[in-house]
């Protein structure tokens, strides 16, 4: 039976060698920094945060515990360059060594672009930077809200600028504008500004300046940070940043409502000039003025042209008065003219009676009936001489006769139902004036006058008595006709 060698090589438990490779790793390398590419970054709800840094050759996990995770100074982003300061240490359930990060920094100008133009693009893809949501910055606002630090040029700058050019009620809420926790300061001052309901015992400033000098890239980063730019977009008061010199340029300038290139600028841009406002409300006052004078002498032009063109009233009404007076005097003599004119058609004209027709026609019939009869007795003597004459009968001119007679009868009769004596005859009276004109309306007959009733058997003398002629319908009144 073998026995085994014996060695002089020590014997570990598992733990007692994983401790031990944990003494010497921290003890050989102590602090390190390590600068790398974070990747594969996840935080725990226990608030642990765990990662890898990476370069082109090698790759090493890292953790940073709660407790190390306020005082980092930046917090990790995936593909970020960052440098990692930390102590080496080893993790015994899984047999590795990991790096305990304790602070990051960004590893040079070149990462910190990266990382700034990498949020640039996903918050304007988010619409924050969009032109529509930015606001309008009032003409001249009461209350001026200032978020800066409270030492140094910056407000002091502000105050000179809004003093010199237009006084203006200043408040400010003092931040820290760089290093660990400047960001979530700033953040937190704008947002609380925004809180500040109208008509409180603090008042609400109409306007916002997020300002601070300048400085390196570094210096600038919390007015790069998203939740500072997150809160610049949100804020519902009127935002003008001045972060930096006009050279510099910050991600809260994107979501900003106006960029200003220096504080001073900004403060300019918040207020206006008392000294142009005057001078311009002076240009204003003296062009209206002059505009209201010449409308005023556009007026009276206007008018004084009206006046020349309307006519003279008082000519006008002489002459009216003058041409009525002629009228006057004519329209007597007129009316005579009018009578005495119509007085002559009417005696020219003579209707005659039916009678005189009815005899007129008589004797034609009588001239006709002893044409016949001669052209009869000349027939008949001729008839013994002439064979071909004996062969006529006097039937036709005899029809001939009786239906002329039967036509003239019809028409006497009917000139007889025409005539106004059949009229009369039915009880009917003709009225005529003194001068033998027929009165046809009662309103023509003025009392008094004297009139002649024609009846079917003669006329008769009556006067007119009584006043206004009474309508049609009406009863009649006594003695208004004799």
């Amino acid at each position: 039976m073998d026995t085994p060698a014996t060695t002089n090589i020590p014997e570990y438990a598992v733990s007692d060698l994983a401790g031990a490779i944990r003494r010497t790793l921290e003890g050989a390398f102590g602090r390190v920094r390590v600068r790398g590419e974070i990747t594969e970054m996840k935080r725990y709800p226990s608030g642990h945060i765990y990662l890898s840094l990476k370069d082109a050759d090698a790759k090493i996990e890292a953790v940073i515990w709660k407790s190390a995770v306020r005082n980092l100074g930046t917090l990790p982003e995936n593909g970020v360059e960052m440098i990692a300061t930390g102590r080496i240490s080893t993790y015994a359930d899984r047999s590795k060594y990991q790096l305990v990060i304790e602070r990051l920094e960004y590893a040079g100008e070149g990462a910190l672009l990266a990382r700034i133009e990498a949020l640039r693009k996903r918050l304007l893809e988010e619409g924050l930077f969009d032109e529509a949501r930015k606001k309008p910055i009032p003409r001249l606002p009461a209350v001026i809200g200032v978020v800066t630090s409270e030492k140094g040029a910056v407000i002091q700058d502000i105050r000179t600028t809004i003093a010199r050019r237009f006084p203006r009620r200043i408040i400010l809420w003092p931040v820290m504008v760089q290093g660990q926790g400047a960001a979530e300061q700033i953040a937190s001052a704008i947002r609380g500004f925004d809180a500040i309901a109208p008509g409180g015992r603090v008042p609400r400033p109409d306007v916002l300046i997020v300002a601070r000098g300048g400085g390196s890239l570094e210096d600038l980063m919390a007015f790069n940070e998203e939740i500072v730019v997150r809160a610049a977009a949100a804020c519902s008061i009127p935002l003008i940043s001045a972060v930096g010199h006009e050279t510099d340029t910050t991600l809260i300038d994107f979501a900003s409502d106006r960029r200003a290139p220096t504080p001073t600028a900004a403060a300019e841009l918040a207020v206006p000039a008392r000294a142009d406002l005057m001078a311009g409300l002076a240009q204003t006052g003296a062009r209206l003025a002059q505009a209201a004078a010449g409308l005023l002498n556009g007026a009276r032009l206007r008018l004084l042209r009206a006046e020349r063109g309307l006519p003279d009233v008082p000519a006008r009404l002489a002459q009216s008065r003058q041409r009525l007076d002629d009228i006057g005097e004519r329209l007597p003599r007129a009316l005579v003219s009018l009578l005495g004119a119509r007085r002559q058609a009417l005696a020219g004209l003579r209707v005659p009676h039916p009678r005189e027709g009815i005899l007129a026609r008589r004797a034609a019939v009588q001239a006709l009936s002893l044409r016949l009869s001669a052209a009869w007795g000349r027939q008949r003597d001729a008839r013994a001489r002439a064979p071909a004459l004996a062969r006529l009968s006097p039937a036709p001119v005899q029809a001939l006769v009786r239906q002329k007679r039967a036509v003239l009868e019809g028409l006497s009769a009917r000139l007889e139902s025409a005539s106004y004596q059949s009229v009369l005859a039915r009880g009917f009276a003709l009225v005529r004036d003194a001068e033998g004109h027929p009165v046809t309306a009662a309103k023509r007959v003025a009392p008094g006058q004297a009139l002649r009733l024609t009846f079917a058997d003669g006329d008769v003398r009556a006067q007119a008595e009584g006043g206004a002629p009474r309508r049609k319908g009406s009863a009649p009144e006594q003695g208004s006709l004799l």
